[in-house]
C-alpha cells in the first residue's frame, strides 16, 4: 500500500501529527512517503493508494490559504474512491474548520478512512493515539 501523507505546517504542530500518522502507516507496512502542500498534485496523487492531509486552522477556521487550500481545491475533482484521512491543529474556535473540510471530501466522493483528527494547539498524547489510529487505518 502506498501512502501519501501531505501537510502544511507553520508552527510545527501539524508536521508532528503528519510524522504519527506516517510512521504507523509504515509499521503496518506501507510505502509512506511525505510531500509538503506546495509539492503535491493531482499528476503525484495517482500513484498512492491512500492519502493523509493535514492543515491546521487558520484565521477564521479555514484551511491555509495559500498554499494549501489552492492545492486541496484542485485536487477535490480527483477525490472520488480515493482512501484519506484529515488531521490538524487549532488554536480557536470549535473544528468548524474541520467539519467543513470533511463535508468537502464526502462530497467530493473520498472514503474517509475515519473522522478527522484535531489537535487544540501541540499534539497530546491522545490526538498522537488518534493520529497513529489514522496511520493503521490508510495502511
Amino acid at each position: 500500500m502506498k501512502t501519501a501523507v501531505v501537510y502544511w505546517s507553520g508552527t510545527g504542530n501539524t508536521e508532528t501529527m503528519a510524522k504519527a500518522v506516517g510512521a504507523a502507516a509504515e509499521a503496518k507496512g506501507a510505502e509512506v512517503s511525505y510531500f509538503t502542500a506546495s509539492e503535491f498534485n493531482a499528476d503525484v496523487m495517482v500513484g498512492f493508494d491512500a492519502v493523509a492531509f493535514g492543515c491546521p486552522a487558520m484565521g477564521a477556521e479555514v484551511l491555509e490559504e495559500d498554499e494549501f487550500e489552492p492545492m486541496f481545491s484542485a485536487l477535490e475533482g480527483s477525490l472520488s474512491g480515493k482512501k484519506i484521512g484529515l488531521f490538524g491543529s487549532y488554536g480557536w474556535g470549535d473544528g468548524q474548520w474541520m467539519r467543513d473540510w470533511q463535508d468537502r471530501a464526502k462530497n467530493a466522493g473520498a472514503e474517509l478512512v475515519m473522522d478527522g483528527i484535531m489537535a487544540n494547539n501541540e499534539p497530546d498524547d491522545a490526538a498522537l493515539s488518534e493520529c497513529k489510529a489514522l496511520g493503521e487505518a490508510l495502511a
